[in-house]
Formats: C-alpha cells, structure tokens, sequence
C-alpha cells in the first residue's frame, strides 16, 4: 500500500462532512488500522463518561511489528493533517500495548494475546460503540478479485 494511496484515504475520510470533529479523526484512525490488518477494531465514544477524551480507538496486531507499523502510519498520518500527538506509550520492543494519546481521541493497539489481560473493553463497557464501515476494513485479494470495475462481487 503507497503511501500516497494512504494519505488519499486518510484526507478524504478528515474531510468526510458525515463525521464531525473529532470523529473523523478517529475513523481515519480506524481506516489505517482496518487496513493495516488490524483486528477487533473498535471505536468507543466516552465523551459523556469521562474527561480525558472523546473517543478510544482500540485494535488488536498479530505481533509487535504489526503494532509498531499500525501506529507509525497513525502517528504520520494525523501529523499530515494537523493533528499533533501528545503521548506515545508502549514504543520498546516487547511491549503488548501502544497508547498514542492525541487529545481528543487516545489510540490502543494490543497484541492479540495480551488484549483480554488489560480489557478495556470490559472496563468501558458502557460507552457507546461507533459504527465502523466494513469498506474500512483491509479485503484480501480474492475478494478483490472476485469483484468487476463496478465494484459488484459475482462469485
């Protein structure tokens, strides 16, 4: 995936009018996690039960360079597009959690393995899950394949 491609995406969903800030900034987030073959995204809006932000982005990787990758890309992109980190936590190798704190939006990306031990799906169980759209999410090549230039899938 170019990196031109990347930014594309990312610029058109910022400036997406169906997301408000800072929601669009959290689904661009989603977007690059999606695919990046994040897993288990999720998108929790805990502006009404907390003070610290509005929206937690969660993802799980498949291993620590994934991780790494995922919140790389994260981290350029919004810096792209204006929009500077405070905090990045988790950075060492053989961390099972990144935190990537941009006020308004904070980003965790577990390892697969480690997520159900820190469980903040769990512990923010009653804030709100924000849809995410399934054309966010990576699609292999077969399904790729298997659709024609409308985007229509036949098999």
């Amino acid at each position: 995936m170019s990196n031109e491609f990347i930014t594309k995406e990312v610029s058109t969903i910022v400036k997406d009018e169906k997301f408000e800030f800072p929601l669009n900034i959290a689904m661009a987030t989603a977007w690059i996690l999606g695919n990046f073959k994040g897993i288990n995204l999720k998108i929790l809006d805990v502006s009404k039960t907390s003070s610290l932000t509005d929206f937690f982005v969660l993802a799980s990787a498949t291993n620590p360079t994934m991780a790494q990758s995922m919140a790389d890309v994260i981290v350029k992109q919004l810096k792209d597009h204006g929009y500077e980190m405070i905090s990045r936590e988790g950075s060492q190798k053989g961390d099972d959690w990144i935190l990537l704190d941009f006020g308004d939006i904070i980003v965790h990306v577990f390892l697969d393995i480690s997520r159900n031990v820190y469980d903040l799906d769990n512990l923010w169980e009653n804030a709100v899950e924000v849809e995410i759209p399934n054309s966010y999410y990576f699609s292999s090549e077969d399904e790729e394949k298997s659709e024609d230039a409308t985007g229509k899938s036949y098999f």
